[in-house]
């Protein structure tokens, strides 16, 4: 069964350099998915450079799923056309949380990880996460797979619940003999 770690939100920013699916443009949205989960953002008309801004949250649950996102052209009278997928493994996210909360840290800004764009996964350039004024975020360019063109950035922020640590017994309160 899965169990509740935390909050993951997503803020999908712009894309640059989308396909043209329509005439001369596209009318891309993005849908995004964690494992049940599903958000969409706002349709941008007529922009093959869109510009989203908008959050999106879901539930962080143990084993941590991959975020999948599918970006679509909306078509008013058939089905909308699709304009790629990409994909981010969570678990460079979760990890550096965990470890912000181990050492932790809450002032200022530091860099927790990097990660490296290879062909294992969708990032289009290197990403670090870092930890800015207690909140571990991670900015991401990710390239769009099976079309002709398309990137997609994502802001993502992890907020884990706080690990659970053994209090320590005092043993000046109890008669152990």
């Amino acid at each position: 069964m899965a169990e509740h770690s935390g909050i993951l939100k997503v803020t999908v920013v712009q894309g640059k350099r989308l396909a043209i699916r329509d005439f001369k443009s596209s009318d891309p949205y993005v849908v995004v998915k964690l494992g049940h989960q599903t958000a969409k953002t706002k349709v941008i008309h007529k922009n093959l450079n869109p510009i989203w801004h908008e959050d999106l949250s879901f539930s962080l649950t143990e084993p941590v799923e991959v975020l999948n996102l599918e970006v679509f052209d909306r078509d008013r009278f058939k089905s909308d056309d699709k304009m790629g997928h990409a994909q981010v493994n969570l678990q460079p996210i979760i990890s550096a949380s965990r470890l912000r909360h181990i050492l932790k840290v809450s002032d200022g800004e530091t860099t927790l990880r990097k990660v490296v764009a290879d062909g294992e996964n969708c990032l289009a350039r290197d990403s670090t996460i870092k930890c800015i004024n207690g909140e571990v975020v991670q900015s991401v360019w990710l390239r769009l797979c099976e079309i002709e063109s398309g990137e997609i950035e994502l802001k993502l922020q992890c907020l884990m619940d706080s690990p659970v640590t053994p209090r320590k017994l005092n043993h000046d309160k109890f008669n152990i003999d």
